[in-house]
């Protein structure tokens, strides 16, 4: 009986490795002969996608490996270029359905976040709609135009469906911690060699600069928050995060010191971090700086580190030009926008004279979140996207009274990575990428911090689900 089994068993067994070998083989063959980053992309996606259908879990990372470290770009017959996070967040939904079926039940997360952001996603399509039936028939209508204001309205949805898809896969706190701590692992290491020599190296292998504002401020804020407030952390994981909070501050103040975007989102949220930690020291800060700016020191030195009047020359003057321009077409419909990326085929229409300069057909980015969004989506989308981020806020204070350790340590980042964001919009389109200007690239940083801002979602229905387990267990003993 025992020589039988063995007899059969190998014959089994050395079928799958046979398999394997010759698929890879003769993938190998076709590759050498038409490489495409397209198929090993596709190849890496499908063997993503089993490991998640297994660890569904594991989906956020996959989700951070896609944004940071594969550089992956689809060209789409427009200006648009397609990376790797624009097919991870679709895909990622699809396999959230597939276990959802799996487990026969649909986890939506419940906040009172999810009625703003949907209002501004179904706003982004009426803008679209309502933008395309009053097109003024005297300004020229790109024939790709609606394909690129789709693509547009996908880096608001997509954004939204990352914010939701971090809420809805919230486990436990463990969950939560080894999510972030994975995120700083991959983000810090990279941004602790776009700070070295080294840099040059990696640049071809990565989807997007570490250096990208709203990802220093993200990697900054919780490494700084976990060294402050996660007891838990071993001494290395201390020293590594050391090093990546060294590297960012030196990204801002040496690396990037002429980039206002950086400089300003990254003291905005070194601030508040400060200012929710250190209580005491409130009134302290508030009269240094009061004191300063009386001195008349602050805000010449302040404008001498950023650059001067040679940064303003060359980038300050001219983007609120460029915001005027946008403001001043969007006003043929303020309450509902031209629609998602319509602005600039309006602003092209008649010449753009900047001092000795005369812009005959100028392709005009506002380079300020805010005027984009009011132009895409009018006042009303505006509106619901203020009530989005208030909710957020509120979400992270509520929070604050009711976590410790390393949970009051992420809700005190993603506090302060709120704050930098409100504050960066003004400087450039980096948390909601104009399609046109920084676009999908951006877009593989930016919707981390969407990400990371829907854990605080997850942490509420933790919290929640802990409460009613607790009160089912005191009943059942009652």
């Amino acid at each position: 009986m025992r020589l039988s089994q063995s007899r059969h068993l190998p014959q089994r067994h050395i079928l799958l490795p046979i398999v394997l070998c010759a698929s890879v083989l003769l993938l190998a063959y076709f590759l050498g002969k038409r490489p495409s980053m397209m198929i090993v992309g596709a190849l890496i996606g499908i063997g993503a996608a089993f490991v998640i259908l297994q660890r569904p879990a594991l989906s956020p990372l996959v989700l951070i490996v896609a944004g940071l470290a594969v550089p992956m770009g689809i060209g789409t017959g427009t200006e648009v270029r397609l990376g790797s996070a624009a097919f991870a967040v679709p895909a990622l939904v699809l396999i959230w359905l597939l276990d959802s079926l799996r487990q026969r039940k649909l986890n939506l997360p419940s906040s009172a976040t999810s009625l703003p952001l949907l209002l501004f996603l179904l706003m982004g399509i009426i803008s679209l709609l309502i933008g395309t039936a009053l097109w003024d028939p005297m300004v020229p209508r790109p024939g790709n135009l609606l394909l690129v204001q789709l693509a547009q309205w996908a880096i608001f949805a997509f954004s939204g469906i990352a914010f939701w898809l971090m809420a809805g896969w919230g486990q436990n706190e463990g969950w939560l911690r080894r999510i972030t701590l994975g995120y700083l692992l991959i983000g810090g290491i990279l941004t602790a060699i776009w700070a070295s020599p080294a840099r040059p190296l990696v640049l071809r292998l990565l989807a997007v600069e570490p250096g990208y504002p709203p990802l220093l401020v993200l990697t900054g804020a919780l490494a700084a928050a976990e060294l402050l407030y996660d007891r838990q952390l071993s001494t290395r994981w201390r020293w590594f995060l050391a090093a990546v909070l060294i590297a960012v501050i030196y990204q801002t103040f040496v690396g990037q010191r002429e980039s206002v975007s950086t400089l300003v989102g990254v003291l905005a949220a070194g601030g508040v971090l400060t200012w929710l930690r250190f209580p005491r020291l409130r009134w302290a800060i508030v009269v240094l700086i009061i004191a300063f700016a009386l001195s008349g020191i602050l805000f010449p030195a302040a404008w001498e580190f950023a650059g001067g009047d040679s940064e303003w020359q060359a980038s300050g003057g001219s983007r609120l030009v460029l915001a005027g321009r946008v403001i001043e077409e969007t006003m043929r419909n303020p309450i509902t926008g031209l629609g998602p990326a319509a602005y600039r085929a309006y602003a092209r229409i008649k010449p753009l004279p900047y001092q000795n300069a005369y812009w005959r057909e100028p392709l005009v980015s506002a380079h300020n979140n805010w005027v984009d969004l009011f132009s895409h989506v009018g006042l009303a989308g505006l509106g619901l996207f203020v009530w989005f981020m208030v909710e957020v806020a509120r979400l992270g204070f509520r929070l604050r009274k009711r976590t410790t350790g390393f949970a009051l340590g992420y809700t005190h980042a993603m506090l302060a990575v709120w704050t930098a964001m409100m504050v960066m919009m003004a400087f450039g389109d980096w948390f909601l990428p104009f399609v046109y200007n920084l676009g999908f690239p951006a877009f593989q940083g930016s919707v981390l911090v969407w990400l990371f801002l829907g854990g605080l979602v997850a942490l509420k229905n933790m919290g929640e689900g802990e409460t009613r387990g607790q009160g089912e267990r005191e009943t059942g003993e009652r």
